[in-house]
């Protein structure tokens, strides 16, 4: 992928770039972007810019970069077993699938990935088994002579062990070898690990250039795409899913709005507390992943209430559809005197989901709480 092709993010590319034509690229890099903030993409230019630059022959190298078939150029990714890989998964069995996953959407999520391979109810990791064959590959002469590069895409998903058997390959790698690692949260990578990389930030897609690349490249409005870009927050594959107007938000709108109506009439009616209980189990039967982006989803919710309510217009794209339900009526309830303990708390439940606590109790103790939250008074 060429720089060019990347949405903003100028400054970055220039630093890149600036690495490269210097002589003073780190031998180790972590790449920090929330979802859609174009990390995968600049990694994979970077690469191609470092691999291509001094190649006796650029045109053949870039074609096989395009197609993300370089010999040098290694990827390694969240895996999980599979009807096609039922044991001990690496991420070499996964290649022609990750090629084209990434051919499709450079700005694709964790959960795109997952729901790409056609197992969304799990969760993806980086194994002791691929951590070695990350070894295997960097400990061995480039096939073209110049430099070999590993991209760890998602790096917060190493699990302990696979950490620490790459941690002195990437303190101490072989001549000419760059690693990229890229993460959504730095605070999820081992200390050790962290400090021996150089980090850099990418802030969020900026409104102005999803809107110029929307209206570019997708041919749509101006107006719709200003919609899209709000709605969207700084991310592009989020812009992209509205573009396409998937049904999960749908889906989610009806979850969550269920939800908050039930919360409400719980309130000294304890027969609600059935109803509930019945949502917990219709959620925690949905599978992990869809759980962690409906609490994101519920987080948004929430926070949109809170603009709209102390008439932050400017700043509330969200719209729903379900019927009797308006948006402007519910946003009082949501103020500077519970917002931080309902994001407190829809955070801890992402947090306990991800490592595999029970769904439906975390669900259904988010639920009890809800009800004396949203009857808090500001």
């Amino acid at each position: 992928m060429y720089f060019d092709k990347i949405i903003g993010l100028e400054n970055i590319k220039s630093y890149l770039t600036k690495t490269v034509d210097e002589n003073r690229i780190p031998h180790a890099q972590l790449f920090v972007g929330s979802k859609g903030s174009g990390t995968l993409a600049m990694a994979i230019a970077y690469a191609q810019y470092i691999l291509c630059n001094t190649a006796v022959n650029k045109s053949a190298c870039n074609i096989k970069c395009e197609k993300l078939t370089h010999p040098d150029l290694h990827f390694s990714f969240p895996i999980v077993t599979t009807t096609k890989v039922k044991k001990d998964p690496v991420c070499d069995l996964f290649l022609s699938d990750w090629r084209e996953f990434v051919q499709q959407n450079r700005y694709g999520s964790l959960f795109n990935w997952m729901q790409f391979l056609g197992v969304e109810n799990k969760q993806g990791i980086i194994n002791k088994a691929e951590a070695a064959a990350i070894s295997k590959k960097i400990s061995v002469k480039s096939f073209e002579g110049g430099y070999k590069i590993a991209i760890i895409w998602m790096a917060e998903k190493l699990n302990d062990t696979a950490a620490n058997l790459l941690l002195k390959l990437i303190e101490e790698p072989p001549e000419k070898t760059v690693f990229i690692l890229i993460a959504e949260d730095e605070g999820q990578i081992i200390k050790t690990i962290l400090s021996r990389c150089q980090v850099l930030h990418f802030p969020k897609v900026s409104e102005v250039n999803i809107v110029q690349t929307l209206v570019e490249k997708h041919q749509i409005t101006e107006k719709q795409a200003i919609k899209i870009a709000h709605q969207a927050n700084g991310n592009f594959n989020k812009a992209l899913h509205l573009l396409q107007t998937d049904s999960k938000d749908q889906l989610f709108e009806k979850w969550f709005i269920t939800w908050i109506r039930a919360a409400f009439r719980a309130k000294g009616n304890a027969s609600v507390i059935e109803d509930l209980i019945t949502w917990s189990h219709e959620i925690a039967a949905s599978g992990r992943e869809n759980q962690k982006q409906f609490l994101h989803y519920c987080l948004h919710f929430f926070r949109q209430a809170m603009l709209l309510n102390y008439k932050a217009n400017k700043l509330v794209y969200l719209e729903t559809t379900t019927p009797n339900f308006d948006l402007k009526k519910f946003a009082p309830f949501v103020h500077g005197n519970n917002i931080m303990e309902i994001s407190n708390t829809l955070n801890d439940a992402i947090y306990h989901i991800e490592r595999n606590g029970n769904a439906k109790i975390i669900l259904l103790d988010i639920s009890i709480k809800l009800t004396r939250l949203l009857h808090t008074k500001e």
